[in-house]
């Protein structure tokens, strides 16, 4: 079996479409520049060999119509992001992971499945995993837990390894943290497989015997040994958890937490001084969005806890990706906690609209954020955001070319030149010719109003390859025999069966 095709089978995935990205410059703060689309074609073999050969990069979709996926990934796009760290802090912890470089230097971490499982099951556990990690809110793939098949939405796909071969920035690593050949990797993605039963049964850190009744980040936190690093905003976080859990004796609970989980413990006078300030306040709780509490973050099992965030947690939902649909008007599939919503062009501009939206399909009602945040947040995701291409009928240029068709091959079309002062068209030498009064006409009649008449010219051109000279004069005979000419332009013919359409009398003998 060839490596292309080994490949292709690790990244079994959506049979409606698939990924492509073009890569451009990378940027001064480091992040490779790159065009992402959505292509509506299988991803097969041949499409992985190029992606290996250097040509058109691809990526896998992992989810398909049927909601299930059989890979999934961590994609951590950290800035200076130690991928030896990481590498072996995912060994350490014995995680089915195989870490990947990604082509901006960031990392994805690959988990191959035995078979087809849920797609909201296999978030779950890449979610434990990426807090585990120490990435809580990093981009997991699925990025859904659903898909809208039956609107055409297909997922979003994340890229596959080994572009340009053995000559790649984006390899995998081996647990000495080596750079693995494109055999090797898919030598162990076969050997690293599992189940949805053996990931059940997997715990990524030592024992959770401590905050398992409050904070879910000082209980992932406490179990990975003792704590180093940020020591006093941990210990802000557990005097917090104390004076909720213990009013009348926390300092007592504070200073034993304090000489059991830090190393070195903290300072007498820095405990008391981090006590002061929590006596001062009492108003003083869970610092979520600092570091490295947000960075082992769940806050929908924190909100359950009885000295957990409860109703103080932030109510604003986690807005994930983006997908613009190319067709006329703009669509676009919007991630949202994991699920997905459809959005039209205003309903995405104005936040009172999207947030009806969320009630609509989500059957949530995220709160609000000051306008210009809103704008930076469509801005952000906009800039991030997949193109989904769409068949050309979906587009007014489509939709045009389609009742252009209609019009000069209908059987009421022109059966001598002369009819085409009637607005009827008239087909000879492998080209056929209507004024422009006539197509207008028939458009208007079909409810097509997008074009005005200095466009529909355009489009004819085009058409014509881009010829200016597509119109003309066509001699015509008068009904008292004398000869004029008739201003005209012209298509090339098109090829195939007559198309019947309905008719109706008109009183100025006027088809269309």
């Amino acid at each position: 079996m060839s490596d292309a095709k080994r490949l292709l089978a690790a990244f079994e995935g959506s049979s409606a479409a698939h990924g492509t990205t073009v890569v451009g410059r990378v940027g001064r703060n480091g992040k490779t520049e790159s065009k992402s689309r959505v292509v509506h074609q299988t991803l097969d073999e041949e499409k992985v060999q190029a992606h290996i050969d250097g040509g058109l990069g691809v990526g896998s979709i992992p989810i398909n119509s049927k909601n299930m996926c059989k890979f999934g990934a961590l994609d951590i796009d950290t800035y200076d992001l130690d991928l030896q760290a990481l590498n072996k802090k995912v060994h350490a912890m014995k995680m089915p992971l195989i870490l990947c470089r990604s082509k901006s230097g960031g990392a994805h971490l690959f988990l191959f499945l035995k078979d087809w499982e849920p797609a909201a099951l296999i978030r779950e556990y890449l979610t434990e995993m990426s807090i585990a990690l120490g990435h809580s809110g990093c981009e997991i793939f699925p990025k859904q837990d659903q898909i809208l098949a039956d609107r055409g939405d297909v997922g979003n796909y994340i890229n596959m390894p080994y572009y340009g071969g053995e000559i790649t920035t984006r390899y995998a690593m081996d647990k000495k943290g080596e750079a693995m050949s494109l055999k090797e990797f898919v030598d162990a993605v076969e050997k690293c497989r599992v189940s949805a039963a053996e990931l059940d049964k997997l715990q990524f850190g030592g024992e959770r015997k401590y905050f398992t009744d409050g904070p879910y980040c000082l209980e992932v936190m406490a179990s990975q040994g003792k704590i180093t690093d940020n020591r006093n905003i941990t210990m802000f976080a557990v005097g917090v958890y104390c004076r909720l859990k213990w009013p009348d004796d926390w300092k007592k609970h504070h200073e034993e937490y304090n000489r059991m989980l830090c190393e070195p413990a903290l300072e007498a006078t820095e405990i008391v001084n981090i006590q002061k300030s929590l006596e001062k306040k009492p108003t003083y709780f869970y610092q979520c969005d600092t570091c490295p509490l947000k960075d082992f973050c769940d806050k929908n099992i924190c909100k359950t806890r009885p000295y957990g965030v409860g109703n103080q947690a932030p109510d604003m939902p986690n807005v994930g990706g983006l997908t613009i649909v190319l067709s006329e008007p703009r669509l676009y599939f919007m991630d949202v906690d994991g699920q997905r919503m459809q959005l039209t062009t205003e309903q995405l501009q104005n936040q009172n609209l999207w947030q009806r939206q969320c009630m609509d399909q989500l059957s949530m009602m995220p709160p609000t954020m000051k306008p210009q945040k809103w704008q930076q947040l469509v801005n952000e995701l906009m800039s991030k955001s997949v193109k989904q291409e769409v068949p050309e009928e979906m587009t007014i240029k489509g939709q045009f070319k389609e009742l252009l068709k209609v019009y000069c091959t209908s059987r009421i079309k022109a059966m001598a030149p002369e009819e085409m002062e009637m607005g009827k068209p008239w087909t000879e030498g492998g080209l056929t010719k209507f004024t422009i009064g006539g197509i207008m006409q028939f458009l208007k009649n079909r409810g097509f109003n997008e074009y005005t008449r200095a466009e529909v010219q355009e489009r004819l051109k085009e058409l014509n390859g881009g010829q200016q000279d597509c119109h003309g004069h066509q001699a015509i005979k008068k009904p008292d025999g004398t000869r004029s000419t008739l201003r005209v332009w012209w298509v090339p013919a098109f090829e195939g069966q007559e198309i019947e359409i309905n008719t109706q009398e008109f009183a100025n003998d006027i088809p269309f």
